[in-house]
C-alpha cells in the first residue's frame, strides 16, 4: 500500500508493554480533554452571536441594516464586513502568537501547567467579552480567549497521547475532538436560548464560556503530570510512580525504559525548533507540522462551524431556523466524533481520512451544483432545496467529524519524538491557527465574491489533500508513540530522505 507500514519485528519493546484501564487514568484523560470544550464552545458561540440582531445593532449597525434589507432573500453578501469577521478571527491570530509561549511552558513546566494557564486566560477573555462596551473590548476579550486556546490546544493533545497506552491511543486522543464537538453543540443550544433574551442574550452566550474554563482549571489542579514530561524534567522516580499508577501495574519496565531512552536523546537537543528542520525529522515536519493542520482548515469545515447560522441566513433561512439548522449539523459532528473514537484503532487513521475525504468531495460538488442552479438571485429558497442543503451539510459534517476533525489533532501528536514534541506541537497549533484565522477572515468576503465557487474550491482542496494522505502518510495505528520513527524508515518515499535505521538495516 502506498502509505507504508511498520513491521512488527521493527518495534523494540512494544510487545512487552502492559496496562490496565484504571479509574485514575480515566479521570486524568476526561479532565484534560475538557480543554477541547474551550475551543468548541467558542467555535459554536461566535457564529450564533454574530447573527443575533441585538449584537449587530450595538456593534455593527451597518450589517444589521443590510441583513434586514434582504431578510427573506438569498444573498451571498449580507454579512460581508471585515470588522465583523475580525471579531471571529482575532482569537485565532492571538492563539497563533501564544502557542510559542505555550511551547516553552509545556516543555519546561509540563503539560499540566499549560492546561492551567489556558484555563485562566480563557476565563478572563470570556468575562471581558460578556461586559464589552465597544469593539475594542470585544477584540481584547477575543485575544485572551485566543491565548487560552493556544495553550490548551498545545498541551491537551500531547497530554492525551502521552497518557494513553498505544493500543487505545487513537480513541483516547479523540476525547479532545469529542469535547470540542460537544462544546460546539452546547454553544448552539445556548445561542438558540439566549437569542430569545433581549437585548442582552448575546452577553450571556459569551459569558458562559467561563463555565468550561472553570471546570478545566479546577480539574487541572488535580491532574497528574504525564510520565513523559516528568522524565523530560528529570523527575525520574516520580515519573515511574505515575506510570505505574496510570497503567495499573508495576510491570512497566519496558515502557519506562523507552521513555528514559527518548528523554536522554531529547536532552541532547539544545534547539528543538531548529531540530524540526533536520533531515531525519523532515517527514514529521512536512506531514505533522505543516500539511495536516493546514489541510484540516482547508476542508472548509471551520467556516461552516463559524458561520453556520450566518450561512443558513444567507441561504434564506429565518433567524430561528438558521440557529436550529446549525444545531442539527453540529449534532452530526458529535456523532462523527463518536464513530471515530469507536473504530479508529480498529480500522486505522488512513482509512478514515480516505473514505471520509471521498464523501466530503462529492458533497461539496453537490452543494456547488445546487447553489449554482438555485441561489443568489434574491429569491427565497424553496423548502425542498433548503432541506437538501441541510442534509448535504450534515453529511459533510459527519464525514469531517470522523476524519479531519479528530485526526487533524491525533496524528500530529503521534508523529513527533520526545525531543521535538513540544516544539512540533507548537508549529501544529501555529499553522492550524494561521489557516483558521485566514479562512475566518476571508470566508464571508469570498462567499460574497466567489458565490457558489467557494464550495467548489473547498472540494478541489479536499481532493488534493486526500491524494497527499494516500501517498505520504503511513499508518500509526497501535504503534507505540516512542517508536513511530520506525515508520519513516520503512515507508516507500520517506526512507529515501531519512535513510534506514539500525532496526531496518538488521532486517534487510
Amino acid at each position: 500500500m502506498a502509505g507504508g507500514f511498520v513491521e512488527a519485528g521493527n518495534v523494540k519493546r512494544a510487545h512487552l508493554y502492559e496496562y490496565k484501564i484504571t479509574g485514575y487514568f480515566i479521570f486524568a484523560c476526561i479532565v484534560a480533554a475538557t480543554g477541547g470544550s474551550l475551543f468548541g464552545y467558542d467555535l459554536g458561540v461566535s457564529g450564533g452571536v454574530t447573527s443575533m440582531d441585538d449584537f449587530l445593532v450595538e456593534f455593527f449597525p451597518a450589517v444589521y441594516r443590510r441583513k434586514h434589507a434582504h431578510l427573506q432573500e438569498t444573498d451571498y453578501c449580507k454579512y460581508d464586513d471585515q470588522v465583523l469577521t475580525l471579531f471571529t478571527s482575532s482569537l485565532y491570530f492571538a492563539a497563533l502568537v501564544s502557542t510559542f509561549g505555550a511551547s516553552y511552558v509545556t516543555r519546561n513546566q509540563g503539560r499540566r501547567a499549560s492546561i492551567l494557564v489556558g484555563a485562566v486566560s480563557f476565563f478572563t477573555g470570556a468575562l471581558v467579552n460578556a461586559f464589552a462596551k465597544n469593539i475594542a473590548m470585544l477584540i481584547i476579550g477575543r485575544c485572551f480567549l485566543g491565548a487560552g486556546i493556544g495553550f490548551s490546544n498545545q498541551a491537551v493533545p500531547l497530554y492525551l497521547s502521552e497518557m494513553a497506552p498505544a493500543k487505545v491511543r487513537g480513541a483516547v486522543n479523540q476525547l479532545f475532538q469529542l469535547t470540542t464537538c460537544l462544546g460546539i453543540l452546547v454553544a448552539n443550544f445556548v445561542n438558540y436560548g439566549t437569542g430569545q433574551i433581549h437585548p442582552w442574550g448575546w452577553r450571556l452566550s459569551l459569558g458562559l464560556a467561563t463555565v468550561p474554563a472553570t471546570i478545566m482549571f479546577v480539574g487541572g489542579l488535580f491532574l497528574p503530570e504525564t510520565p513523559n514530561s516528568l522524565v523530560e524534567q528529570g523527575k525520574v522516580e516520580e515519573a515511574r510512580r505515575v506510570l505505574e499508577k496510570v497503567r495499573g501495574t508495576t510491570r512497566v519496565d519496558a515502557e519506562f525504559a523507552d521513555l528514559v531512552d527518548a528523554s536522554n536523546e531529547a536532552r541532547a537537543i539544545k534547539h528543538p525548533f531548529r531540530n524540526l528542520l533536520a533531515k531525519k525529522n523532515r517527514p514529521q515536519f512536512i506531514i505533522g507540522a505543516l500539511a495536516i493542520p493546514a489541510f484540516q482548515q482547508l476542508t472548509g469545515m471551520n467556516s461552516i462551524l463559524f458561520y453556520a447560522p450566518v450561512l443558513f441566513q444567507s441561504l434564506g433561512f429565518s433567524n430561528d431556523a438558521s440557529l436550529f439548522s446549525s444545531v442539527i449539523t453540529n449534532a452530526a459532528l458529535v456523532v462523527g466524533a463518536l464513530i471515530s473514537m469507536a473504530f479508529v484503532d480498529k480500522f486505522g487513521r488512513r482509512a478514515f481520512f480516505l473514505e471520509a475525504g471521498a464523501e466530503m468531495f462529492f458533497v461539496m460538488i453537490a452543494v456547488t451544483i445546487t447553489l449554482a442552479l438555485n441561489f443568489g438571485e434574491g429569491k427565497p429558497l424553496s423548502k425542498g432545496i433548503g432541506i437538501f442543503l441541510v442534509i448535504a451539510i450534515c453529511l459533510f459534517v459527519l464525514a469531517y467529524g470522523r476524519s479531519w476533525g479528530p485526526l487533524g489533532w491525533l496524528v500530529p501528536s503521534e508523529l513527533f519524538p520526545l525531543e521535538m514534541r513540544s516544539s512540533g506541537q507548537s508549529v501544529v497549533v501555529c499553522v492550524n491557527m494561521i489557516f483558521t484565522a485566514l479562512i475566518a477572515q476571508c470566508f464571508l468576503v469570498s462567499l460574497c465574491h466567489l458565490k457558489y465557487g467557494i464550495f467548489l474550491l473547498f472540494g478541489g482542496l479536499i481532493f488534493i489533500m486526500s491524494t497527499f494522505i494516500f501517498f505520504f502518510l503511513p499508518e500509526t495505528k497501535q504503534v507505540p508513540i516512542e517508536e513511530v520513527y520506525l515508520l519513516w524508515q520503512n515507508h516507500w518515499f520517506w526512507k529515501r530522505i531519512v535513510g534506514q535505521g539500525p532496526a531496518s538495516a538488521a532486517q534487510a
